[in-house]
């Protein structure tokens, strides 16, 4: 398990990048907050065939764009840890998600080129894993409406498994957190998640969506230095011990997002619509060499 100090600094970096991201400069997109139900696919590429892997998604993501695709979703790549890609696909209840299943049987039925693009991908994976997880709105903060996704460029993810029956301990710990920090930093504007479904452990997602990474070089040598200025000791000690009672591991990994590679909704990406869908080049036309016709005046 990675130290309490480590989860403490990821915590507080979180919260000093989140208010020099750029988040509040603006009113949110309230298309692009964070969704209810969040399934989360973590896939890992063959070694040397993740280029392969892009290109065959972008001709998916394009045609989903002109078609009536069942549902949608952001890719990201990662930037640290395993190299792997990472699926963010929202919903609003598990009956959309359902419906969204039987939607993409039917749409590949109907677009045999794509299921076949589809299976290529698939060739290419040598792992996969699936979360479906529940956005935990009394855990977050600023509320979710006032997030707006469209303006990611990046994602960290925090994953924190806990051991049996500590659940609650998490809790408690990031309200304790969010709580200490509101006083000095005003809101913190990360989302958190609880899985349901695909781990054995309990385990909560965190998810700080950045739009540059410019401001990383100083917090990097400022963390250690505005954690000893800002945690109370008090508070710091119960965080020590549930992390000692609660934990059974941590990880925080950094991603960055593909839009050649997403597809999202036309409102989600209203906002931010050079990004996420940027106009394709247009194509050169053929030369046309001037003859007599074309030199004639129109009657």
């Amino acid at each position: 398990m990675k130290p309490i100090r480590s989860f403490l600094g990821t915590l507080l970096w979180l919260s000093i990048v989140s208010n020099s991201s750029g988040q509040e400069m603006k009113a949110a997109n309230p298309a692009a907050a964070p969704p209810k139900l969040l399934v989360l696919v973590q896939q890992e590429v063959q070694l040397g065939r993740t280029s392969e892997r892009r290109k065959l998604l972008a001709t998916i993501s394009r045609a989903c764009d002109r078609l009536d695709a069942p549902s949608f979703w952001i890719d990201l790549q990662s930037l640290t840890g395993t190299r792997e890609t990472l699926t963010f696909d929202p919903f609003d209840t598990f009956e959309q998600l359902q419906q969204a299943n039987s939607g993409w049987k039917q749409f590949f039925a109907a677009h045999p080129d794509l299921a076949q693009t589809q299976g290529e991908i698939d060739s290419l994976l040598a792992s996969e894993r699936t979360l479906v997880a529940l956005r935990r709105d009394d855990l977050g903060a600023p509320p979710a409406e006032d997030i707006d996704l469209s303006e990611a460029r990046f994602m960290r993810v925090l994953e924190v498994r806990l051991l049996p029956g500590h659940g609650r301990d998490f809790e408690e710990s990031i309200k304790l957190w969010g709580d200490a920090h509101a006083k000095v930093k005003g809101e913190v504007p990360w989302v958190v998640y609880r899985v349901n479904e695909g781990t054995s452990a309990p385990t909560f997602l965190v998810f700080l969506p950045l739009s540059d990474l410019k401001e990383y070089d100083d917090l990097l040598e400022q963390r250690e230095e505005i954690l000893q200025e800002n945690e109370g000791e008090d508070i710091a000690e119960r965080l020590r011990q549930t992390a000692r009672e609660a934990y059974a591991s941590i990880e925080s990994n950094l991603y960055v997002v593909h839009p050649e590679t997403s597809h999202v909704p036309r409102d989600f990406a209203a906002s931010e619509a050079d990004f996420w869908r940027p106009a394709s080049p247009a194509e050169p036309k053929p030369e046309v060499k001037p003859s007599v016709s074309h030199l004639k005046k129109k009657p």
